[in-house]
């Protein structure tokens, strides 16, 4: 049964370590908080559609389910307080202010599978909608007057490991060994003859895998040769692996198994990026030709990881994950955060960035900044066309006598100092939102990702301006 929220009971408001928490600022603002933004109906709905499934008459039957509201509450609150799902759990058992503030009341603490369940199910454009929701919140209470936009980028990590062309083997390897040993347990071989296609390989790949690994730290010369013949035993190996595999396919489409729908549905989706990890490595190791950074596979488990290379120091010249488009307007609300397909340059999202801010706020700003990386005569006649004053983006390399003496300007410069607050605030959703690496997987998971740390960033922002301000907000200014 769905439930959109708890009725806080009086003996739970009169407990003492409740009033406690009332008067303790940090715990009333971010309450009120996700009080309000929970109370939209717009939020509400787009709940209900994520955590309900369609066709089915779970609104209205069955036991009552972890209501909507604490859902999200307890979402932002594990990001805010960087809580494993675990620790979430054991908090709202024995802290009554955490209670208070995600709205659980005398309720039930879910399992810590089910906080993981039901924030998993929340689809990427409802947490959109729901960041939102806080920023439209931000305006009114005077967080924000969105007269100044600021706009950069960053990467997230995936969660992988370093990815070469021998470890990636391994794990074609691991994965392809595994499913066939599952494969094995549903057709149950019977004759010697047959049970050679269920022959588990992932051993003998690791140990080429391992020595490959050696060989490329030894400080000996003319390890290429040795190293070439390693790869071709590995590639043989992991080819076998795949004539194994389309031995097998056809029997489980013939069972009439759920099981083996789930086998087969799980082969398709591996089988094209083994056989692109085999293409690539054959193309650089045996035909000295290294893939294109685009269509390189990076990881088996997080397919859409990118290869970045933004000329940073060591270690991070070379990164594994996904550019994040940023924009933030005054008083340090993240407005709009965008995944990016792998390298892009950052020019092209300037002028999108300038139209999201005059559809989210419905004015232009009246100053937009970003680095030189994002500067072409063609954004910034498109954002004087917005309709926006003073527009500060650094040419680079020949600069003419009147270009310099316009960046000269106290405007353009006064426009470039507050730009570079956005690198501190990257650096706080880095550290503190823990958005340097995503550990949730796939590109959806990511996304979610993405959008909570944003979201928290952003209510934590708000509460310490309340907190400063001495202001509160209440249901009454709905």
């Amino acid at each position: 049964m769905f439930i959109i929220t708890y009725r806080e009971e009086p003996r739970f408001s009169e407990n003492d370590l409740v009033e406690l928490a009332r008067r303790t600022p940090k715990f009333r603002q971010l309450h009120d908080l996700l009080q309000v933004v929970c109370a939209d109906a717009r939020v509400q709905l787009a709940v209900r559609h994520d955590l309900v499934p369609w066709g089915t008459h779970a609104a209205t039957r069955g036991a009552p389910a972890l209501a909507a509201n604490v859902t999200i509450c307890v979402a932002v609150v594990r990001r805010l307080m960087s809580w494993s799902y675990r620790t979430t759990m054991q908090e709202l058992n024995v802290n009554a202010g955490w209670r208070w503030v995600c709205q659980l009341y005398l309720e039930r603490v879910p399992n810590f599978r089910t906080i993981q369940e039901r924030e998993a199910k929340l689809k990427p454009k409802t947490i959109r909608l729901i960041h939102e929701v806080v920023v439209e919140w931000g305006t009114r209470l005077g967080v924000t007057q969105a007269k100044k936009l600021r706009l950069d980028g960053s990467v997230t990590e995936t969660n992988i490991h370093y990815p070469t062309d021998s470890s990636l083997l391994d794990d074609a390897a691991r994965v392809l060994s595994r499913l066939v040993k599952q494969a094995r347990h549903l057709l149950q071989p019977r004759s010697a003859a047959d049970k050679i296609w269920f022959r588990d390989r992932h051993r003998q790949a690791h140990h080429l895998a391992r020595d490959i690994s050696r060989l490329s730290r030894s400080k000996a010369k003319n390890t290429a040769k040795s190293s070439r013949k390693l790869y071709k035993r590995l590639l043989v190996v992991v080819q076998a692996l795949l004539q194994q595999v389309a031995e097998i396919q056809p029997r489980l489409r013939k069972l009439q198994d759920p099981a083996a729908d789930g086998l087969h549905a799980e082969l398709d989706h591996y089988l094209p990026l083994v056989e692109r990890v085999i293409a690539q490595t054959q193309q650089r190791v045996l035909h000295g030709k290294p893939a294109a950074a685009s269509d390189k596979v990076l990881s088996l488990f997080e397919p859409h990881t990118a290869l970045i290379c933004r000329g940073k120091a060591k270690p991070k010249e070379t990164e594994f994950g996904r550019k994040i488009w940023y924009a933030e307007v005054d008083g340090g609300l993240i407005s709009e955060y965008r995944l990016l397909k792998g390298n892009p340059d950052e020019a092209q999202f300037f002028v999108p960035s300038l139209q999201q801010h005059c559809q989210m706020f419905g004015i232009p700003p009246e100053e937009v900044c970003g680095d030189r990386g994002i500067h072409s005569p063609e954004n910034e006649q498109q954002a004087r066309a917005l309709g926006v004053r003073h527009v500060s983006l650094p040419q680079p390399g020949y600069k003419s006598d009147r270009r310099r003496q316009q960046e000269k300007q106290p405007w353009f410069r006064a426009a470039q100092r507050f730009r570079n607050g956005i690198e501190g605030r990257i650096s706080q959703l880095r550290r503190a939102r823990h958005l340097d690496r995503c550990l949730a997987h796939g590109e959806v998971g990511m996304e979610r990702w993405i959008g909570w740390g944003v979201m928290a960033n952003n209510l934590a922002t708000i509460a310490q301006f309340l907190i400063k301000h001495h202001r509160s907000v209440t249901l009454a200014s709905c």
